[in-house]
C-alpha cells in the first residue's frame, strides 16, 4: 500500500456520528478535475498546484501516482463530489481541486523542440471536449505542444481535462494573442505550416516535410479563417468520401496526426 493510500485509510476513520466526513466539503476558488486519468496525470505533474483530493468509497485504489503525498485526501460521499461537478461528469469517485496551469511560451517550446517536432495549432476551436480530445491525440502521437488563441477559446477546466484523459498535464498548452503572429514565429523557428482544409487538392500525406511541422486546424464549423489559411505554407486535405462532407475536429486531428507521424522518414 502506498503512503497516500495509508494516509487516506486513516482519514476514512475520522467520521462523524452520521457517517459523513469530519471535514465538510465547501466550494472554493479553483478547478475541479475528475476521473482517474486526469487526476493521476495532475498528481504526477510537479508544475500543477494541488489543493485537495476528494475520494468516495474505495476509489483511492485507482490512484497510481506515489510521488505526490503532500496533497491531502478527504473521504467524502459520491453525492458530495457530484455537487461540485457538472451534472454529466463521470468522476469515478474522485475529484481533485487544483489551480490552473501557467500557459507555456512558444519561444520555450522552440528551445527544446526536436528537429522533427510537430506542433498543433487550433484556430478558433470552442468546444472544450473537442479541444481535450485533440490534446489526447496530440500527446499520443508525440506532439511538442498545442497552441490556442487567448481569446474565444475555453478555459482548461475539468471538462477539457476529462476529455484529454491526462494530456492536459503532459502536453504544453500555449495561448497566443494572435494566431497569424504565432504562425510567423513558427516559420522563423523552422516549422513548415500545414493548414488542414477539406477543399484542398493536396492530400495530407504529400504535404509534410522531414523537419519541423505545424498542423493548423480550424473551428468545428467553418474551418480555417481566411487570414490563417493565407499564412499557411500549404493547405492539405484528408481524402474522404464526398457523401461524408466533413469530419469533426477531434476525428480530423487524430487522423491527421497519425498520417503525419506515419509518413515521417
Amino acid at each position: 500500500m502506498t503512503k497516500r493510500k495509508q494516509q487516506h485509510k486513516t482519514q476514512q476513520g475520522r467520521k462523524t456520528s452520521s457517517g459523513r466526513s469530519a471535514k465538510p466539503v465547501v466550494r472554493e476558488e479553483g478547478i475541479w478535475l475528475y476521473g482517474t486519468h486526469a487526476i493521476n496525470a495532475a498528481l504526477a505533474n510537479p508544475e500543477r498546484r494541488k489543493k485537495r483530493l476528494l475520494v468516495a468509497g474505495n476509489a483511492i485504489e485507482q490512484i497510481i501516482c506515489a510521488d505526490d503525498d503532500e496533497t491531502p485526501s478527504v473521504a467524502v460521499t459520491r453525492d458530495e463530489i457530484e455537487a461540485l461537478l457538472p451534472a454529466d461528469a463521470v468522476h469515478q469517485g474522485l475529484a481533485l481541486e487544483v489551480k490552473p496551469l501557467k500557459s507555456a511560451e512558444l519561444e520555450d517550446i522552440f528551445e527544446v523542440a526536436a528537429e522533427d517536432a510537430l506542433i498543433v495549432v487550433l484556430d478558433q476551436a470552442s468546444d472544450p471536449r473537442n479541444i481535450g480530445a485533440v490534446m489526447r491525440s496530440a500527446s499520443a502521437f508525440g506532439a511538442a505542444a498545442l497552441v490556442l488563441p487567448d481569446r474565444h477559446a475555453p478555459e482548461a477546466t475539468g471538462v477539457m481535462a476529462k476529455a484529454a484523459s491526462g494530456a492536459l498535464d503532459r502536453l504544453p498548452l500555449v495561448r497566443v494573442t494572435n494566431i497569424s503572429r504565432a504562425l510567423a514565429m513558427l516559420k522563423e523557428a523552422g516549422f513548415w505550416c500545414i493548414g488542414l482544409d477539406g477543399r484542398a487538392d493536396t492530400p495530407l500525406a504529400e504535404a509534410g516535410t522531414g523537419g519541423r511541422n505545424a498542423l493548423i486546424i480550424g473551428s468545428e464549423g467553418s474551418g480555417l479563417r481566411r487570414l490563417t489559411a493565407e499564412k499557411c505554407d500549404i493547405l492539405a486535405s484528408i481524402p474522404i468520401n464526398a457523401e461524408a462532407e466533413s469530419l469533426n475536429l477531434s476525428a480530423a486531428a487524430a487522423i491527421a496526426l497519425y498520417e503525419m507521424r506515419r509518413s515521417r522518414p
